[in-house]
């Protein structure tokens, strides 16, 4: 019983296997028998790919390309931690830091840093303009804002120089102003790392304007650095702040001692010997004074310092290997890349469209 199991078992699937061949000689008869509209379709393909490529704006690519500076978790000042924690102070060098790994890279993707970017004005042919300006001339946004009424008018006034901030803008303006930064976000910055095990990172601004790429891609690896001194520096700065503060008053304290027993001194030339705690004891409080904020000062002079050499340690971020230069990178959708592309995708298409065709015809008998 088995045994016939099995040769029915065999039948069945050379029966399965022989049907398949047959389908699929059936399926490659009839598509072979409609090659000319197949052809037709590809070469209407390839003449909307040349269509495609003939109108298509070349786009320029500016890189730069940069070594981010990781921090040292142990290092030289962890000998000296427990020494500024005694006075309040944190003195870095601990921690993984906000910008280490793939953290810069969402930095460079965020709005706030396009933004500022795209607000700033640079200098555009011997005039300033802002990148913002130069993307919205290029882009030809204004002829279809036109015959938006909203729209038509609508500007982005920026406050002069480098370091040009949104000021005061309405719900339209930063409507738009989204849009712009999404776009640039999707489209034409991309920031990368071409090796996981390294930390050289690439920042690529593509663009149909050769001026704005360049500019573009400058200004917001300038953007990103200068924000990541600011802020990773921030605390070391307070502190820098807190302690300069205290050693100021302590040695203010001091010095106002020292001429405190002087003072005293000169007050009492004279003195009779039987009233010499007149000046003894208001001396040696002057001297204990003194000699409690030589003590404060000097600890407060040593964390001063190693609170700058951990500022000095923190402050750099980026150390730039290749900045853009022009001519600019320029590529081209090329003429037979379209024409080649179109027909094939066409051609494919139209093999898809007879093939559903037929399997619908035979399901339909």
């Amino acid at each position: 019983m088995e045994e016939k199991a099995v040769e029915r078992k065999n039948e069945t699937d050379e029966i399965s296997l022989k049907e398949l061949l047959r389908k699929f000689g059936e399926w490659y008869r009839y598509v072979l028998s409609k090659w000319r509209t197949i052809l037709v379709f590809g070469i209407l393909g390839g003449i909307l790919g040349f269509t495609y490529a003939w109108f298509k704006k070349p786009v320029y690519v500016a890189t730069t390309t940069f070594v981010l500076e990781e921090l040292d978790n142990g290092g030289g000042l962890s000998q000296y931690a427990g020494l500024a924690s005694i006075a309040g102070l944190d003195l870095g060098g601990g921690g993984s830091g906000i910008f280490q790994g793939d953290n810069i890279l969402v930095l460079y993707k965020s709005r706030k840093m396009i933004e500022k970017t795209l607000l700033t004005q640079v200098e555009f042919d011997g005039k300033k303009q802002s990148l913002l300006d130069k993307y919205i001339d290029f882009k030809e946004l204004r002829k279809g804002w036109a015959e938006n009424e909203k729209l038509k008018n609508i500007q982005f006034n920026t406050a002069p120089g480098p370091k040009s901030q949104k000021i005061s803008y309405t719900r339209l303006q930063d409507s738009v102003l989204g849009k712009v930064v999404e776009d640039i976000s999707n489209n034409l910055l991309n920031v990368s790392k071409p090796d996981k095990k390294l930390s050289i990172i690439r920042a690529e601004v593509t663009s149909t304007n050769e001026d704005f790429s360049k500019k573009f891609n400058e200004q917001i690896v300038k953007n990103v650095n200068d924000f990541y001194v600011e802020t990773k520096t921030k605390k070391s700065l307070e502190n820098i702040k807190i302690l300069q503060q205290k050693t100021d008053s302590v040695r203010s304290s001091m010095n106002g001692a020292i001429y405190s027993a002087a003072s005293i001194a000169d007050a009492t030339p004279n003195l009779n010997i039987t009233r010499q705690v007149q000046r003894i004891a208001p001396i040696q409080r002057s001297q204990i004074s003194v000699e409690t904020n030589k003590a404060m000062l000097g600890e407060l002079i040593k964390n001063l310092e190693l609170s700058k050499i951990s500022l000095r340690k923190d402050a750099p971020l980026i150390q730039v290997i290749d900045e853009p230069v022009f001519p600019l990178e320029k590529q081209n959708f090329g003429k037979l890349k379209g024409i080649i592309l179109g027909g094939i995708i066409f051609g494919f298409l139209s093999l898809v469209t007879i093939s559903i065709k037929k399997i619908i015809k035979e399901i339909s008998l």
